[in-house]
């Protein structure tokens, strides 16, 4: 396929049925769809929205884990140039409402897994006129009748560069997620610069969920480039190395938890040969693991920095620099920035610029730097500072071109490949009337890279115990925020505007490491 050519997601799927026709686009299990039956299929989801009243830049909402039904919605999105909302199915009720009422989608289509989710928010729904249920419907439209009345021929709505696509939300610092707008010009951006080396004979592995950029945005690039994207509902380690071999898939992105799984799990006598690619990144990788990984698939791999909000551009650290003859400590950075990235390292309290060695905020300039977030404009102007510039808040510094990632100047903690802000999780744990004050910081761990640990100061004569802490949270939280410790202290440092010096805190347990992020 020319990607040149492609200048919207609705390309993505024409261009490639009448490209491709009856080859297979994607397989999920025992379905195999066809780029002719995914074109038919979205095109009917296209009518179907239309007669729900979705048009141009109006937000649909869907809530599954992977699925063919997702990219039906969003190509069926993009015909009627609407906006497809992919929320976060590992989030409790009141976040996932939280994101369909911010995004004010007129349409939900929501699996009948989180019927539960849905029942317990349904009538707080501010926006949605239309709710469509994946499988049993009960009082909900079914989706495949709902589908499945149209006709698969539609017209297409146009479309501008700027106009968003993709609206996939970060967690926040102020405890509120905020929907990071990507537009088509983003998306382009993405297509045109990043040499993942995929073609329509390349089988493109995709395990990650799909409201991440690595799932969604690593299957597009695939699709764009007339890959079949073999899928998995949801990540189980031995299931994902059998369906390597059986549909002999060539490349695939893993975060390095999954790395590190696939180490732990019986590999023998599965055959691994038909990877040629993986790529790796969305938080540190220990080097033990990337090297043992390496000798477990004997094939390429390239490390990608990158965030939402860049819609996955940044850094790659490419096959060459992965041993052979590369300098050692080349796996310890990020990368180099890849072709029309620009990338400088600023100091952020004066917002002067680096020298190489020193550390500072990485700031990255590129096509694919989001429009903003979603009716967020102080949070916007914040991390888009102007001249194309948009700040990372990661800590980091150059060397000889190439990224070292150190610390985060936000607070932010990746577990797992997971964003989890602290501030959220402290809002949600100071309601509990037994904590007098409390900080949550990340520390390391072996198998997550780092968790969240919470330093409370109970109420006094409080016998709260750490138990009903770690309970409480798990009531408010989706399991992967909630902190998987926590220690009683008597104080929480502060700077003299109150802020908690999270720094001041992590420093025993990151004491004798390179790095203060793992």
């Amino acid at each position: 396929m020319d990607l040149s050519v492609v200048k919207s997601f609705a390309d993505v799927i024409d261009l490639g049925a009448a490209a491709l026709g009856d080859q297979d686009m994607i397989v999920l299990g025992e379905e195999r769809l066809s780029w002719n039956e995914l074109q038919a299929r979205s095109a009917r989801v296209a009518n179907a929205l239309a007669e729900a009243g979705v048009g141009s830049q109006d937000r649909v909402a869907f809530i599954d884990k992977n699925s063919i039904e997702y990219f039906e919605v969003l190509f069926g999105c993009a015909y009627r140039n609407a906006v497809t909302v992919a929320v976060n199915w590992r989030l409790a009720p009141p976040e996932m409402a939280y994101i369909v009422n911010d995004s004010q989608a007129k349409v939900l289509v929501v699996h009948e897994e989180f019927a539960d989710h849905l029942a317990s928010f349904e009538s707080d729904l501010e926006h949605v006129e239309t709710i469509v249920a994946i499988g049993s419907a009960g009082d909900h439209v079914s989706y495949f009748g709902w589908r499945d009345a149209h006709g698969s021929d539609c017209e297409r709505v146009p479309a501008t560069d700027e106009d968003v696509c993709s609206q996939l939300y970060s967690s926040g610092t102020t405890g509120l997620p905020k929907g990071v707008q990507s537009t088509n010009a983003n998306f382009q951006a993405l297509f045109a610069t990043v040499d993942w080396d995929m073609d329509q004979e390349s089988r493109n592995f995709c395990v990650m969920p799909l409201f991440h950029i690595a799932g969604s945005g690593w299957a597009l690039f695939g699709m764009a480039n007339g890959a079949t994207t073999v899928m998995m509902r949801e990540f189980d380690p031995v299931a994902a190395l059998q369906i390597i071999e059986a549909e002999a898939t060539t490349h695939a992105i893993f975060v390095p938890a999954i790395l590190q799984f696939f180490l732990l799990v019986p590999s023998e006598g599965i055959d691994l040969s038909s990877m040629q690619y993986i790529a790796y990144g969305a938080s540190p990788i220990t080097e033990d693991v990337l090297v043992k990984s390496m000798e477990q698939f004997g094939c390429k791999y390239f490390q990608v920095y990158a965030m939402t909000e860049s819609t996955g551009a940044g850094t790659t650290l490419p096959p060459e620099d992965h041993g052979g003859g590369a300098d050692p400590k080349l796996l310890r950075s990020a990368g180099k920035p890849i072709r029309g990235m620009e990338m400088k390292i600023v100091d952020p309290e004066t917002g002067e610029e680096m020298f190489d060695g020193e550390v500072g905020e990485v700031w990255m300039r590129h096509a694919g730097n989001m429009k903003g977030y979603w009716n967020m404009p102080d949070e916007t102007a914040k991390a888009l500072p102007g001249e194309g510039w948009l700040r990372t808040g990661d800590a980091a510094y150059m060397d000889d071109g190439y990224l070292y990632i150190y610390d985060r100047v936000k607070d932010m903690i990746i577990s797992g490949g997971e964003n989890v802000y602290p501030a959220e999780v402290e809002n949600a744990l100071m309601a509990n009337e037994g904590i007098a004050d409390v900080a949550v910081i990340g520390v390391p761990d072996d198998k997550w890279g780092e968790v969240g640990k919470a330093l409370v100061i109970p109420v006094p004569e409080s016998e709260l115990t750490a138990d009903e802490i770690l309970a409480y949270a798990r009531e408010r939280l989706a399991g992967f925020k909630c902190p998987k410790t926590v220690d009683f202290v008597e104080e929480i440092p502060r700077n003299p505007s109150g802020k908690i010096l999270k720094n001041v805190l992590r420093e025993p347990y990151w004491e004798g490491r390179d790095r203060r992020v793992s």
